[in-house]
């Protein structure tokens, strides 16, 4: 059972505010997320979904902050330096993967390798905070996934498969990648989607990964086995008109602008003072390349494949789950119940904090990877002659 933490603190980076005494959550029913009431609907993210019925039952009792679990390994300065990150090297380069060109950034000459996955619509650009911090004492490689960033947009349409942009093709990638680049096991550090990948990816090849890092990890609630059964042919019917007619071209048009991009962002950052120019062109300006549009239309259709619940039970690495207590898009309510699967080391609130951590609050998630890692990487034993 994974150990919940919060911590009741403003939202400052120029300092680690006192950690307090937060909560403990225990779960009294089943590792399953909350029950679905069929016919309670709500909008989501433009779609109609089931509406959560009720809650686990919880019992709360008082344990250590998040600042408390790290405070034995890590100083108030190490989380001060996300605000003057030390001047470690990134560089970018591509490397094939069957045939395609995928870009990827790395920093960083020794300690355990870490892998950086982004979410649906982003980079490795959205790890930029992180790069140079966690690289002082790690190989970090952040990935653009295929279709996303400055990594190759093939057009699914001509592909011969019925989805070319899954979890399954994701996690090939991100293994294939960890052979041939990384070329030794890895911890991964994933936010939304790309947690799917890698949890995905841990399941495809176990002896690959050592452990993951989930940030906000998608819930997927418009998975069609989330939907009602009422609502299913609506959906399939909406995604086929956005797939198959112009009428998809144009809302993606219309959503590939700056103040579209900086708007979607203002939602899911609580601290918008963190949505800057910077940030908005990082996202927007590889979905203006060709054949953007067509992954992007690809994906929100892609209503199949793995949900967290399913492939939780069948990771064999250790897990710690990060949630952003304030993100409206991936409920920490919803969330709490990852915290039930075995795999699941630590449930950890990141409070005031919205659906993209690493970018949003840094200073809390450096930390929170730098402790996650140590904690499984092997101590030298000092050997002594006698």
């Amino acid at each position: 059972m994974a150990i919940c933490t919060s911590s009741t603190i403003p939202t400052s980076k120029l300092y680690i505010p006192p950690f307090s005494w937060p909560h403990r959550i225990i779960h009294n029913n089943s590792p399953s997320l909350p029950s679905l009431k069929s016919g309670a609907l709500h909008f989501y993210k433009g779609f109609l979904i089931p509406r959560p019925l009720t809650r686990p039952a919880l019992q709360i009792r008082n344990t250590p902050s998040v600042y408390a679990s790290l405070v034995d390994n890590f100083s108030v300065g190490d989380a001060e330096s996300s605000e003057n990150p030390p001047r470690n090297e990134i560089k970018t380069s591509t490397w094939k993967w069957r045939g395609y060109s995928i870009r990827y950034q790395y920093s960083g000459t020794s300690g355990p390798a870490l892998v950086l996955i982004h979410g649906f619509g982003a980079n490795s650009d959205h790890w930029r905070k992180n790069l140079p911090v966690l690289a002082e004492s790690h190989r970090v490689y952040a990935i653009d996934l295929i279709g996303y960033g400055y990594s190759d947009k093939p057009d699914p349409q001509k592909l011969q498969v019925k989805n070319f942009y899954t979890f399954e093709t994701w996690a090939s990638q991100l293994n294939d990648f960890c052979k041939e680049i990384v070329k030794d096991e890895v911890f991964f550090a994933c936010n939304s989607i790309g947690g799917l990948v890698g949890l995905q990816a841990a399941v495809m090849d176990p002896l690959i990964c050592k452990g993951i890092i989930l940030l906000n990890i998608s819930l997927r609630m418009l998975h069609i086995k989330k939907q009602p059964w009422y609502g299913r042919p609506l959906i399939k019917s909406f995604q086929s008109v956005l797939r198959n007619t112009a009428l998809g071209k144009l809302f993606f048009k219309a959503v590939a602008t700056p103040d579209s991009v900086r708007n979607i962002l203002c939602q899911c950052y609580y601290d918008t003072s963190q949505v800057t120019d910077e940030l908005v062109q990082i996202i927007l300006q590889p979905g203006l390349d060709p054949g953007a549009a067509d992954v992007f239309l690809e994906f929100i259709c892609y209503s199949e494949g793995p949900l967290p619940e399913e492939l939780l039970p069948l990771v064999k690495c250790p897990l710690l789950v990060g949630w952003g207590d304030k993100d409206p898009w991936e409920p920490i309510d919803l969330g709490r119940a990852y915290a039930e699967f075995d795999c699941v080391e630590e449930f950890v609130v990141l409070p005031n904090v919205g659906h993209c951590p690493q970018d949003e609050a840094p200073h809390l998630v450096n930390p929170l990877i730098k402790s996650f890692v140590a904690r499984h990487v092997p101590t030298p034993t000092l050997q002594t002659d006698y």
